[in-house]
């Protein structure tokens, strides 16, 4: 049986801009105004941090002031991200019951592997690489993620057309350890683009969308037909931006957390990437937690999760930050796809042991 899915194409838009039309996207489609969409879409040269990454550890500002290259935060957590012209974006917005699988680890490999089929078609050995990448022969041509708001699940990814890695390698910090997890060098032996993989075959932007389109009806049984935006997307779209998205107080969010007296951190590198916590701790002896951050190309759902988690430490003795970790991912509905509560638990008591 077919699930039914609108397509539209928003075509080249600001990176905020972008970000903006994800939330309203999310908001249209809880309140029923849109049906289960596939959105195709395209930025102009932006670096993207993810939702709880700290913007001064994964971006080189200054280059990318210096070159007009678009600073934005996504909604969704996971890395840091180039995006130029030369990638195409996609994404999936759709219920919960849509596909008839309720988790989001097995939602994101079933998505990723019906958008490997699909590039395969183009003549390219495409696979999907947990976590969350579409890789070839090691190298990725595909970054995804994504979450769940309530019954709406919004799902994300890229693909690398053509792109010149020293572009990305320049506006972006990639740490070591993601370099030294795939025995390479550079960042820019991460990547592949198809162009790199098949030359003067190298598809045009729209071979590749139908390319998709083709993986997802084959492997998801997705039936689409095109649409263009609604006025009730675009009006919210406006709304998100102009009333936290596209301010600098949303992208600067998360920018330094290590500068300041007192300041405690850790970092915690596991299967399912990096996590890091910064705390401040509170008394004559020093054995309450004043207050906590945590950073991290991490993805979680809701997206609200680690801001409650931060608030439920505060006050906190710092010998229960384990227990209490571990009482808060117990007692909330939270969907995790790639650290679980012994990670974040590990990390802040790793944090409240270095010297103040």
């Amino acid at each position: 049986m077919s699930c039914h899915f609108r397509v539209i194409d928003t075509g080249l838009r600001d990176g905020r801009a972008n970000i903006a039309f994800d939330a309203a996207l999310i908001e249209a489609h809880k309140s029923g105004a849109i049906p289960d969409t596939i959105r195709f879409l395209r930025f102009p040269p932006t670096a993207l941090v993810g939702r709880h990454q700290a913007l001064s550890q994964e971006i080189h500002l200054d280059h990318c002031r210096r070159h007009g290259i678009g600073i934005a935060r996504r909604i969704t957590g996971g890395g840091a991200i180039y995006f130029d012209e030369g990638q195409l974006g996609w994404e999936l917005v759709f219920h919960r019951d849509t596909l008839g699988i309720g988790d989001l680890t097995t939602l994101a490999r079933t998505i990723c592997e019906a958008a490997a089929d699909g590039l395969a078609a183009l003549g390219v050995p495409a696979r999907f690489r947990p976590r969350n990448d579409i890789e070839v022969d090691g190298r990725k041509l595909c970054g995804t993620g994504g979450f769940f708001d309530g019954d709406t699940l919004f799902y994300q990814g890229t693909v690398l057309i053509d792109m010149d890695p020293t572009t990305m390698v320049a506006a972006l910090k990639v740490p070591k350890e993601k370099l030294a997890k795939r025995n390479l060098d550079s960042a820019a032996m991460r990547i592949v683009t198809l162009k790199e993989l098949l030359g003067s075959r190298s598809p045009a932007t729209e071979a590749v969308k139908n390319a998709l389109l083709d993986g997802f009806a084959r492997r998801l049984g997705i039936a689409a037909f095109l649409a263009a935006p609604s006025e009730r997307e675009e009006a919210l779209a406006a709304q998100f931006h102009h009333a936290e998205i596209g301010t600098d107080a949303f992208v600067y969010e998360i920018d330094n957390p290590g500068v300041g007296d007192g300041v405690r951190s850790a970092t915690h590198t596991g299967p399912g990437g990096t996590v890091r916590a910064y705390v401040r701790l509170d008394g004559a002896a020093q054995d309450r937690v004043r207050e906590v951050l945590i950073t991290g190309d991490f993805f979680v759902t809701p997206p609200r999760t680690i801001f409650d988690l931060e608030a439920s430490l505060r006050g906190v003795r710092v010998d229960a930050i384990g227990p209490a970790v571990e009482r808060f991912f117990a007692g909330a509905a939270i969907g995790m796809l790639s650290l679980g509560s012994t990670d974040f638990a590990t990390v802040l008591e790793a944090a409240v042991r270095q010297p103040g």
